[in-house]
């Protein structure tokens, strides 16, 4: 049996994963967990086969959460579970540490081979996640890289965030830091975006559909 950890805040959402996971024999969805704190407890209490982490997890801090649990159980694959296109994100994730990235958009079947295919030890990237990384590899120099690939993991977290319409005090108490830091990350994506407002980072980031409006 695959022993599956499923972290989501969203009550429904863990829900209807434990639903589309329950359909195979071969796949036990044993626990959830709704926030980052939940998590550190759960992964360091038990063993698990796959961890499936929603992006934006309170307290879980997205990539640095993958990143915190690749340190504290090495052998412990991670799938993260977003509405973030998957070419956009996929990256990101694979580097951080994260075994797969999928979106809430895919279809229950592949939500299913991928829990599969990361409890065989084996990676799941999507053909459009896998189409985006070789373009990556291909282009190491940067020079055509759209502007938001400038920007380190967190600083990405943060311009999705505001593109998604939550102001800095929201995303501080979502990612668990002060808003000075958060207001800190917004200069510098200003910067390195070479952009004015934040109301030019939401119509950047809702035009590339990095996030949803909330």
């Amino acid at each position: 049996m695959i022993r599956v950890l499923v972290a989501d805040d969203h009550p429904v959402v863990r829900i209807g994963l434990r639903a589309i996971l329950g359909h195979r024999a071969s796949i036990a969805t044993v626990a959830e967990a709704g926030t980052g704190a939940e998590v550190r407890l759960l992964v360091a209490q038990k063993p698990w086969d796959v961890l499936v982490l929603d992006v934006n997890l309170p307290g879980g801090a997205g990539l640095e959460m993958v990143k915190e649990i690749k340190r504290l159980r090495p052998s412990l694959p991670t799938l993260m579970l977003g509405v973030h296109p998957d070419s956009e994100f996929a990256v990101r994730a694979l580097r951080a540490g994260a075994a797969g990235y999928i979106s809430k958009r895919a279809a229950p079947e592949e939500l299913i081979i991928a829990v599969q295919r990361l409890a065989q030890g084996r990676r799941y990237m999507s053909p459009a996640a896998a189409e985006e990384l070789v373009h990556v590899l291909g282009n190491g120099n940067g020079a055509d890289q759209a502007p938001h690939a400038r920007l380190s993991d967190r600083e990405y977290q943060v311009l999705c965030l505001l593109g998604s319409g939550k102001s800095v005090g929201q995303i501080a108490e979502e990612l668990a830091r002060s808003i000075k830091t958060i207001s800190t990350y917004r200069a510098r994506i200003l910067v390195k975006m070479e952009m004015r407002s934040t109301a030019q980072l939401m119509h950047y980031v809702l035009q590339q559909r990095l996030a949803e409006p909330t």
